[in-house]
């Protein structure tokens, strides 16, 4: 997300994130003059992104991938926008722009804050329609509900929405947000804040863990969809890059074995890019790594060993069947 460089360090030294999102949403009514329709939206998204990744994971899982479009913008940017640069010409094909910044200000020339990814855009207007990546993936599993492949999952189950909304809440506060509350924290006080936070809900999420195969219920939800983003980046980047440096992922076997199973899973390892991720923080973050030196390592070779938990039970798409490979 390109908020993190237009995000405050408040005077305690503590990274608030730019919140103030673009929250139209895309409903099967169109109750706020955008409805869901086969080939009228184009996702933008960045390998890199690990909010981009959550929606990049739930179209796949969901099979929306003839009905919604997909961008992909390159691991870095610069101070103005995320940029096209893995396309022929530096230029999106289908919205026919360089940076996403373009599309931003085709709904708002006055635009000012964060030029940030995943984004829906109008392919008609060319205009941004929402840059709400926690509303986003919801929408995608309930009201673009028609258009799901045959066999998808239930991500936002109606009878578990009040507790995946729960663990969330947390996930997102002490783990999503947490890692960069304690890299761009300004102050030693913030800094330890954010790191006992993040290690004290790695630890709860390890017993919650301990005997059952997923966060809420016994199928994969917009929960895991959540925190896994957060866990295959853990070791490549926040334990170094930002100082969440208690444990690494492979030393908390509970969580190591998960997020090993989520990788294995279809729609989940095959939408990371290793390269891609390590790029984009340590090139962009140039206040944190001003060499822009990107570290070699970690040995990546044991996300392919086995995780185990299958023992635990659990059915990752529920009555469903995996995604097709795409």
């Amino acid at each position: 997300m390109l908020e993190e460089l237009v995000s405050t360090v408040n005077a305690k030294g503590e990274y608030n994130r730019d919140s103030d999102y673009i929250t139209t949403r895309i409903t099967a009514d169109g109750r706020d003059g955008f409805a869901v329709a086969p080939g009228r939206y184009r996702l933008v998204v960045a390998r890199a992104c690990p909010w981009a990744n959550r929606a990049i994971i739930v179209r796949r899982l969901l099979g929306l991938e003839d009905v919604l479009s997909i961008g992909f913008c390159g691991p870095t940017h610069d101070e103005r926008s995320w940029t096209f640069d893995l396309d022929p010409g530096g230029v999106d094909p289908v919205l026919k722009i360089p940076r996403l910044q373009d599309a931003y200000l085709k709904r708002d020339p006055n635009y000012s804050k964060g030029i940030t990814v995943p984004a829906i855009v109008d392919e008609a207007t060319g205009a941004v329609v929402t840059n709400d990546f926690a509303q986003l993936t919801l929408d995608l599993s309930t009201e673009w509900a028609k258009y799901h492949r045959s066999g998808a999952p239930q991500l936002y189950p109606e009878p578990l929405r009040a507790e995946i909304d729960e663990v969330a809440r947390r996930v997102y506060t002490e783990v999503n947000d947490g890692v960069y509350r304690c890299g761009f924290a300004g102050s030693q006080e913030a800094y330890d804040e954010a790191y006992d936070g993040l290690f004290a809900t790695l630890d709860w999420l390890s017993e919650r863990l301990r005997d059952q195969r997923y966060l809420v219920g016994d199928t994969i939800t917009e929960a895991d969809v959540r925190l896994f983003t957060t866990l295959a980046r853990f070791d490549a980047v926040y334990h170094g890059h930002f100082k969440c440096n208690r444990n690494k992922l492979t030393e908390l076997p509970v969580l190591w074995a998960y997020a090993r199973d989520l990788f294995q899973t279809p729609g989940f390892g095959d939408t990371i890019d290793f390269v891609q991720i390590k790029r984009h923080y340590y090139e962009v973050h140039t206040g944190i790594n001003p060499t822009q030196i990107v570290p070699k390592g970690p040995d990546l070779s044991g996300w392919l060993i086995p995780p185990g938990r299958e023992v635990l039970g659990g059915r990752p798409f529920g009555e469903g069947t995996p995604p097709n490979g795409r």
